[in-house]
Parts: C-alpha cells; sequence; structure tokens
C-alpha cells in the first residue's frame, strides 16, 4: 500500500518543481488525448473505485487506454500523481465565506424601536453575517471535511503522507484560518487553535468511517467551546448547532 514516499527517496512536492517544457519534436510523440487534468481525474475515480492499496500507474493506463510509459509525458512519478489527486479531492470541499470585519469605531446610530417577534431583524445571526459567526463556519468547514474523507478514504493517508500544500490545500487552510482571525484570539492563541482544529480533522481522518456523526460533532461542539472560552465567548456551541 502506498501511504508515503520511499524513504530512501529524496524528492521534492510536485507543487515545488517546475517540470521543463519537452522539445517541440518529442510533443510531437506525446499520446494524444491525453492532459495532466485529464490523467489525475481518472486517479480521482480510480482510487474512489479500487482503493489507495490497488493503485498502480499501469492500472490507470489500462483505465485510460495507453500504456504505462504514455503517463510520464505528464507526471514524474506516481507520488506526483497521487499528490495532483489529493489536492484535486480537496478543490471538491465548499469553502465558507470570509466572516465580516468588525469595523474598529462604529457610527454612533439613533436609538430604534425594538424589533416584533419572529421578524428578521430580531432572529439570530446566521452563518453568513458578522464576525460573531465563525462558530456556525467552523462547523460548516469541518462537517464539510469529515463528508469529504468519507467519500474519499484514500485523502486521509495520502494527507499524512504528502506535504499537502497544492493550490486547494491552501485555499482550505487559508480559510481556517479567516474564520480563526474573527474569534478576536491574540496570534499566539490562533496560532494554537489552528494547530486544535487541523489535529482534529486530520485525526478523525482514519475514523471518519466508524466515528458516528453524532459522536464527531459532540467532539466538535467541545473543540468550539474551548476555541470560545479562550477567547472570552460563552455559549458559542449552542449557537454553532444551530447552523448544522
Amino acid at each position: 500500500m502506498v501511504t508515503a514516499a520511499d524513504p530512501e527517496e529524496t524528492r521534492t512536492s510536485v507543487w515545488l518543481t517546475a517540470r521543463p517544457a519537452a522539445p517541440a519534436r518529442r510533443r510531437s510523440e506525446a499520446p494524444s488525448g491525453l492532459d495532466r487534468e485529464r490523467i489525475t481525474a481518472a486517479t480521482v475515480r480510480l482510487l474512489d473505485a479500487e482503493g489507495l492499496g490497488r493503485f498502480s500507474m499501469r492500472r490507470l493506463a489500462a483505465e485510460l487506454g495507453v500504456t504505462a510509459m504514455s503517463l510520464y509525458w505528464y507526471v514524474d512519478t506516481k507520488h506526483d500523481l497521487l499528490e495532483l489527486a489529493l489536492d484535486r479531492a480537496l478543490g471538491e470541499l465548499a469553502l465558507p465565506a470570509a466572516p465580516d470585519p468588525k469595523p474598529e469605531s462604529p457610527p454612533e446610530a439613533l436609538p430604534e424601536s425594538p424589533p416584533e417577534a419572529g421578524s428578521e431583524a430580531g432572529s439570530e445571526a446566521g452563518p453568513g453575517t458578522g464576525p460573531a459567526a465563525w462558530p456556525g463556519r467552523l462547523r460548516v468547514l469541518a462537517c464539510g471535511y469529515r463528508k469529504l474523507l468519507v467519500a474519499h478514504p484514500w485523502v486521509a493517508p495520502l494527507t499524512a503522507a504528502y506535504p499537502n500544500i497544492g493550490p486547494h490545500a491552501r485555499a482550505f487552510d487559508a480559510a481556517l484560518q479567516r474564520l480563526l482571525d474573527a474569534t478576536g484570539l491574540a496570534e499566539a492563541r490562533r496560532t494554537g487553535a489552528h494547530l486544535a482544529v487541523s489535529y482534529f480533522l486530520h485525526g478523525c481522518g482514519g475514523a471518519a468511517r466508524r466515528l458516528p456523526e453524532r459522536d464527531f460533532r459532540l467532539a466538535l461542539d467541545v473543540l468550539i467551546t474551548g476555541i470560545g472560552g479562550v477567547a472570552g465567548i460563552g455559549g458559542v456551541a449552542g449557537s454553532a448547532a444551530k447552523t448544522a
């Protein structure tokens, strides 16, 4: 089973390596109808269907109807291809919008009449409004990541095996950072919260299919409550749960 690069091998992430363009004569010899995008999409489908343990370049080539050697026109190694497939899968995750920034000096406003019962003005802010919405948005992000791991069981071991620094992985990390910025935590504590959420999500990866949804959400509530407690905000878990 492929879970990491050969410990004897020194390799660089596919995201840090620029592939030199092939000479024009050699490009004309490349198999028609293939490109890196098509190969990566087929890799994701094959991993979903047969699992990481059965994956091979030869099996992928058969799926595409080409020779195994033809794949190496587009990727240097199987590890590079698995990194590409990992980031493509992460691209399926819907990321929450950035919370609205809290104004430093809000303008004075005239007193308003209390909103009528049941009106929209009197309802709690949903996960899409204001900096106080970070618990609900964090819940959406975490539950979406769990669903991704269930849909693609091979993502969890590859996340542990590879640097996971592709564009979609970086977008996910940036979305998480924006949510934590909205908590009001000091920078050092935001770093700790970021690590806590990341370890929580990656740690539940291997158990995503076995861990009941209710238990996952309970653990997530505890995590959100802890972050809110450090930030001096009470009742955040209950608020987040209403957005689930």
